[in-house]
């Protein structure tokens, strides 16, 4: 099929004074700022694996995909023609390739089949390319990925899955795990009367034989066309984690029956469900009376995903305000040569920097945390506070990017309208706002040698900025403070240790001009629009690290 240029003579004018067409770009060989932090923290390996995933993320033929993959989204189909229940859920064929890309690059298994040499380093940076290419698809890609760690709970469980779960292949169908080559898995927590306070939640779980039966309804259920579901339910000993397969052993359907999948504001190429489970048979999780200490095995993976991906979205947008900006004249000269518009993409790169920066750093720490106390230490915090600073700014960013393409930027065609409706949705995931910020304090207090290897972590850059230097004084005087202070102000914390890590981490490892930036920026003359940046900051050592047009 011969590929045709569009028409630029129209009847009436000539399209000019815009971007050049979309072509294949390189996601991965482009991004100096994801490059350079591989360099510094993962082995040689994973950058060299990743290449071939940033051609194919920064392909038209990707980028069509997850455009197809928002236009026409899932579908619930509860019966057959015949009347019989089927409860699935039907994709565009565009979501199906997107979960052949992932799965059979092996990107939801690669941390735990490298594990301990650069798997999570890998992962994380897959997950960031391949958020760029659509957000939603990778929910499950994250589930299948952050199960592994629950399921060790149940080495008979684990025994049977694992092979499937870790397999480089895909298989969309709704069939028994015995008939298939490769599996995912999804999760189902939550319920009406508690959402985060799922020691609420009210669905009872009976023996029956070798496993279990349970009842009750699931306000969310993530992936609902999963092959399984790690889930929540009250037992005689209290809440316990169960796994729901979709197929009984002997090769039915669970009684696992789809309600109705959730309208939401984006996420739209991935689909959340409510559930109602009517005698679902269930194989335990982990000791019973356990199920929220065995579930947040996978939550503490998730958490960090949810983390980059907003970093992941926040490079596309920029990416996307930049070539706008190289490939567009107004009053006179290029919008990329004038003064206010540099200072604002400036701005915006910046942000993308720290959160690359931050992502990486703490993947490394999940690698290291076996054999290592200070990143497993730093591993409990670091995915925490990305998580929830991260996920803060991708709203504004989104909408400042937009800005940039000014109304074009605002209509569906333009990947800004798609990433404005997705910005939201990993910060009220695996934990919103004060959830998080409380689960820091939690950490403060429970386990402080995760806070003793973060302010260590901290100190290494003391000394070489001055707002920095303030920055990290303000953090030493609240944490010194009366412990009953620290609630009301458990948000500036947990941004200010975001930041201050963030800028550690760009003093250790990136041009001075780029850590300079950052620091006075958001340490020190900080304000909460972008394109504020100190007067007398240099802004070409920040936009030369940006791709070209």
């Amino acid at each position: 099929m011969r590929d045709f240029a569009p028409r630029e003579t129209l009847a009436s004018h000539t399209v000019e004074n815009q971007p050049p067409a979309d072509d294949d770009r390189d996601a991965f060989a482009d991004d100096l700022p994801l490059r350079e932090a591989l360099n510094h923290e993962a082995p040689a390996w994973v950058a060299e694996r990743l290449a071939s995933l940033g051609q194919a993320v920064g392909s038209r033929e990707v980028q069509a995909w997850g455009e197809a993959a928002n236009r026409h989204p899932p579908e619930l189909r509860l019966f057959d023609r015949y009347g019989r229940r089927l409860d699935e859920v039907r994709y565009h064929p565009a979501y199906h390739r997107l979960m052949e890309l992932a799965c059979r690059g092996g990107w939801h298994a690669v941390a735990w089949r490298e594990a301990g040499r650069g798997g999570h380093q890998a992962h994380v940076a897959a997950l960031y390319l391949l958020t760029q290419a659509e957000p939603g698809f990778c929910c499950p890609i994250t589930m299948t990925h952050a199960a592994l760690p629950a399921l060790r709970h149940a080495p008979e469980v684990l025994a049977t899955w694992q092979p499937k779960l870790l397999a480089h292949d895909y298989d969309g169908r709704a069939l028994p795990l015995a008939d298939k080559a490769a599996a995912t898995l999804g999760m189902a927590m939550t319920e009406k009367q508690g959402g985060s306070d799922v020691r609420a939640n009210t669905t009872r779980a009976e023996r029956d034989g070798d496993g279990y039966r349970l009842t009750g309804h699931k306000w969310f259920c993530s992936a609902p066309m999963s092959d399984g579901f790690l889930t929540l339910a009250q037992q005689s000993k209290g809440l316990s984690c169960f796994l729901v397969p979709r197929f009984t052993p002997d090769g039915t359907r669970n009684a696992i029956e789809l309600q109705r999948l959730k309208e939401k504001c984006g996420n739209r190429a991935n689909a959340s469900a409510e559930i109602e489970y009517r005698g679902a048979w269930a194989l335990p999780v982990g000791d019973p009376g356990r199920g929220i200490a065995t579930i947040l095995e996978m939550v503490q993976q998730t958490r960090l995903d949810a983390a980059v991906a907003p970093v992941g979205m926040m490079r596309q947008a920029l990416v996307c305000a930049w070539q706008h900006a190289c490939g567009r004249h107004a009053f006179g000269k290029r919008l990329a040569d004038q003064p206010l518009m540099r200072a604002v993409i400036a701005d915006l790169a910046l942000e993308v920097e720290a959160g690359v920066v931050l992502s990486l750093r703490a993947a490394r720490a999940f690698d290291a945390a076996a054999d290592d106390d200070e990143e497993a230490a730093l591993a409990r915090l670091l995915p925490t506070l990305a998580k929830y600073w991260h996920n803060r700014l991708g709203p504004g960013f989104m909408a400042e990017a937009m800005e940039c393409l000014g109304g074009i930027g605002y209509v569906e065609e333009s990947p800004l309208a798609r990433l404005y409706r997705e910005a939201p949705v990993n910060s009220i995931w695996e934990g919103s706002g004060n959830v998080i910020c409380l689960d820091l304090l939690r950490v403060v207090r429970r386990q402080p040698r995760s806070l003793e290897a973060l302010l260590a972590l901290l100190a290494k850059a003391q000394g070489r900025q001055g707002d920095y230097d303030r920055a990290l004084a303000e953090i030493h005087r609240l944490l010194a403070g009366p412990a009953e202070a620290l609630e009301p102000r458990a948000r500036w914390l947990t941004q200010r240790l975001a930041q201050a890590t963030q800028a550690a981490l760009l003093l250790d490892r990136v041009p001075a001009a780029v850590a300079e930036g950052f620091c006075r920026s958001r340490l020190g003359e900080a304000s909460p629009a972008y394109g504020c940046l100190p007067a007398d900051l240099a802004l070409t050592p920040i936009l030369d690290r940006l791709p070209g047009p």
